[in-house]
């Protein structure tokens, strides 16, 4: 009495097999244009991060830092943690990860920000979608690499696929929140002047609710940074690849240097993209 009974049995774990299958047999063709998509996005900021010399991006971020941030003790701070991956050694390390990280939000926004909005306009879509999400995002992130692997094999590719997921949804329910947190008086003012309906949408709603998309995206990169060192278990170049090896052979010493530089890379990340979402609250005062 004590045991579940064996009689009740869901055999979930068999039907997602099959589905799995039947998505590798019938929509092969599909995923081969979806990887090729990636493959080239990625390989395009790849090639940028790359091509500009170390020596003119401390300054750029740092001027960044400055400006946006508006403290030049940040800009400073930002050329300084660049300074230092470059003495670690992991500077073009780093670069391959920011570049997966920048092409993952990229993605990520595409998704991310239309669904969003038809979140907030129709809430039947709401209702659907909100369990979807908190699965997405309470679902362990190594369970992500499964069908990612299957679908795309080994390499970037398959840890883009990964990190896309797991970083999607913050960015989602922040564009919802914050078109349906809009003023309603302003919306009916809109209308009352004979806006459209997708005048409302970008000429009120959008633009009103940017602090909190421009939070969504913040939320979205951090997790994306996150996503993308775990991905070097599947065979992504970056700093996530440098903590594996670092695990396997335990060499404390590398992996602390990897994991600073993925801290600071983290700060610079979080810092610019938090200004962006205070500067617009600041223009809507």
């Amino acid at each position: 009495m004590i045991n579940f009974p064996d009689l009740v049995t869901i055999p979930l774990a068999a039907w997602i097999d099959a589905a799995m299958s039947w998505l590798l047999r019938n929509m092969d063709g599909f995923f081969e244009v979806i990887g090729f998509i990636i493959l080239q996005v990625v390989l395009g900021f790849e090639g940028l991060f790359l091509f500009v010399p170390w020596f003119i991006w401390i300054p750029l971020i740092g001027l960044a830092g400055w400006k946006l941030v508006g403290r030049w003790r940040t800009g400073l701070m930002f050329m300084i943690m660049l300074f230092l991956i470059g003495a670690f050694g992991y500077w073009e390390m780093a670069m391959l990860t920011l570049s997966l990280v920048i092409a993952s939000v990229f993605f990520s926004l595409l998704i991310g920000i239309p669904f969003g909005i038809l979140m907030a306009r129709n809430d039947r879509a709401e209702s659907i979608l909100k369990p979807i999400l908190d699965g997405m995002q309470t679902m362990p992130s190594f369970v992500y690499l499964i069908p990612a692997l299957m679908f795309f094999g080994m390499g970037k590719v398959p840890a883009m696929f990964a990190t896309i997921i797991y970083a999607v949804p913050p960015v989602i329910r922040l564009t919802n929140v914050g078109i349906r947190t809009v003023d309603v008086e302003a919306v009916e003012a809109s209308k009352a002047f004979g806006a459209t309906s997708r005048q409302v949408l970008f000429d009120v709603q959008l633009p009103l609710a940017k602090p909190s998309i421009m939070v969504g995206i913040n939320q979205t990169t951090m997790m994306a940074l996150a996503m993308v060192v775990i991905g070097s278990m599947i065979g992504a170049r970056g700093l996530g690849m440098e903590v594996l090896l670092a695990i396997n052979r335990i060499e404390v010493g590398r992996g602390f240097e990897a994991g600073m530089t993925i801290v600071f890379l983290a700060i610079i990340i979080d810092r610019i993209t938090y200004s962006f979402s205070e500067r617009n609250k600041k223009d809507l005062r």
